[in-house]
């Protein structure tokens, strides 16, 4: 019996040996680091995954909506500012520059555009928004600014409009009320 238990083990430790044996002569001549193809691969799927992403988020677009949410914003502040002095003054708009004017007219300081600050600024609002993206449109005072933006009332039913003529992604910004 303690011969058949020895034979038994002995091919078990035989093989252990020529495995360790093995193990000895393979890691005398693996190398460490990446092959050539793995790292060929690797970029390939990073260079891949990023054209996705690029392609999916298009981040010009994304930056486009962003400026035409702070346009329907602008244009909302505007609008309720006109409805407030409309509102305080018993349902007529009081201006020095006039009524709101019944064909679409840009509102800025210099003539021939709507000056609509004087009306509105430190009653109702602190400053007039202006567009973010178009040049020259700016905030320095109620006798030097341009927002860029449009407004007109129509004469049939006194409505105000005001609207972001330089709307992006083919879309409109205007809020009538």
């Amino acid at each position: 019996m303690k011969n058949s238990k020895t034979t038994s083990a002995l091919p078990a430790r035989l093989a252990s040996q020529s495995e360790a044996g093995r193990y000895f002569i393979d890691s005398r001549f693996s190398k460490n680091g990446f092959t050539l193809i793995e790292l060929v691969v690797s970029l390939g799927i990073i260079i891949i995954m990023t054209v996705f992403a690029i392609v999916i988020l298009d981040p010009a677009r994304q930056f486009a909506k962003s400026r035409n949410n702070q346009r329907w914003s602008d244009v909302n502040v505007i609008v309720n500012a006109v409805g407030q002095n409309t509102f305080d003054n018993r349902g007529t708009f009081s201006c020095a520059s006039g009524g709101i004017p019944t064909t679409t007219t840009r509102m800025a300081s210099s003539s021939p555009n709507y000056n609509i600050a004087p009306c509105l600024v430190t009653t109702y609002l602190n400053a007039l928004p202006f567009d973010p993206a178009t040049s020259g449109a700016k905030w320095v005072s109620a006798t030097n600014y341009d927002t860029a933006y449009d407004i007109v009332r129509n004469a049939t039913t006194g409505r105000v409009t005001v609207s972001a003529p330089a709307a992006e992604v083919g879309g409109s910004v205007s809020v009538t009320r």
